[in-house]
């Protein structure tokens, strides 16, 4: 249960603990503050700040970081939910010994054994990580919706295994099972112990640099590269008209998705616009060496789920595209590109974003939400 500091005879208004400080033992009552005192203490947007802010967090306006609360108004008109998605088509092709070779279905399954759990993480890492240090309210706001879209996510992923009747056990357990897999999550582990550890602290030099390298793992790794290689395959299978509801669902979470790497973005820059001495080049030269690390994991992962070439792609496609996303996210938080000249060797996966673009894309039913068609992608 949130606890509140009893800030009463301090300018500041009230914290809540796990933000960068300690709740107290326990709350002395004391008479209510004077008018004139009260509104001395009222939040003013310039002394907002996104780590280790003293205002109070529980009053949203007035705003500062307006990006955030535009974001978090663009995740909210597109909202979606599996069970809209027709799913027929995808069982009967799944069920016909003919409908799809064991290399795509190789493909399905791996996809799923990684998703399933995937989002999971992320969603724990919201909750019981960021979201505590984060101390401007637009920003939690965005990722209390966030958090919300995992649940959806895991949802879908879930669902598409029940729909095609695949054993729940091998799929669940697939990120302990498969090396491919177990190796992504074991990458990604450690940074989410150091931020759900109830021990940790934003105040520090060192903690502070903790916290954006975790934020960036898993804005510009996890979200922003570890995903890609699984969309662009069930995306492929779609765009020949093969688990045509699968693909709908996954290009529903590749726009979130994006959408959530953004977000991670802006808000990794504005930290570091509000905290240059973090940017140091030791901490700059560790990040590179982790996105080298991603790269090579994520390419053993398109390895290992397509041992030979299907749906017109192989593996070594995926090692340029995994480059080349690799150069966009460092270059999008300020780094050089690790890999110069790589290029893109998909450039129908930036479409997929767009629905509207797509509106008959895989012949099946899309659901037009209010605004969503209206909306203009980076």
């Amino acid at each position: 249960m949130l606890q509140f500091e009893d800030e009463i005879s301090s300018p500041r208004p009230p914290r809540i603990a796990g933000v960068g400080v300690a709740a107290p033992e326990a709350t002395v009552a004391r008479a209510p503050a004077a008018p004139a005192a009260s509104a001395a203490r009222r939040v003013s947007a310039d002394d907002k700040r996104v780590i280790n802010g003293q205002t109070d967090v529980n009053q949203l306006v007035p705003f500062k970081y307006e990006w955030a609360w535009k974001k978090y108004l663009d995740a909210c008109a597109n909202h979606w939910m599996p069970q809209e998605i027709q799913m027929s088509r995808d069982i009967a092709l799944w069920k016909d010994p003919n409908g799809l070779t064991e290399d795509e279905r190789r493909i399905v399954k791996r996809n799923l054994g990684f998703f399933v759990t995937a989002d999971s993480l992320a969603a724990n890492n919201i909750v019981l990580g960021t979201y505590r240090h984060i101390t401007a309210p637009e920003c939690r706001q965005y990722l209390l919706r966030q958090a919300f879209e995992e649940a959806i996510h895991t949802h879908a992923y879930q669902y598409i295994v029940e729909s095609l009747g695949l054993d729940e056990g091998e799929v669940f357990n697939a990120y302990h099972e498969v090396s491919s897999i177990r190796d992504k999550d074991e990458f990604l582990i450690p940074f989410i112990d150091t931020l759900t550890d109830p021990s940790f602290q934003t105040g520090t030099p060192e903690n502070d640099q903790k916290l954006l390298k975790s934020l960036i793992v898993f804005a510009c790794i996890m979200e922003g590269l570890f995903f890609y290689v699984g969309f662009a395959q069930i995306l492929a299978l779609g765009r020949q008209n093969k688990m045509t509801g699968a693909a709908e669902q996954y290009q529903y979470i590749l726009r979130d998705e994006s959408m959530h790497c953004n977000f991670g973005i802006d808000l990794i820059n504005t930290i570091k616009g509000e905290n240059p001495s973090l940017w140091t080049p030791q901490f700059r030269d560790e990040i590179r060496q982790l996105m080298q690390t991603a790269v090579e994991l994520e390419y053993r992962y398109a390895e290992d789920t397509m041992p030979r070439g299907v749906l017109g792609l192989n593996a070594p496609m995926f090692k340029e595209y995994l480059r080349y996303i690799a150069n966009r996210r460092c270059q999008q938080i300020g780094l050089d590109a690790l890999f110069p000249g790589a290029s893109n060797p998909f450039p129908w996966m930036s479409e997929m974003i767009d629905l509207k673009k797509e509106r008959n894309f895989f012949e099946a039913r899309v659901i037009e939400y209010q605004t969503g068609g209206a909306l203009s992608w980076e």
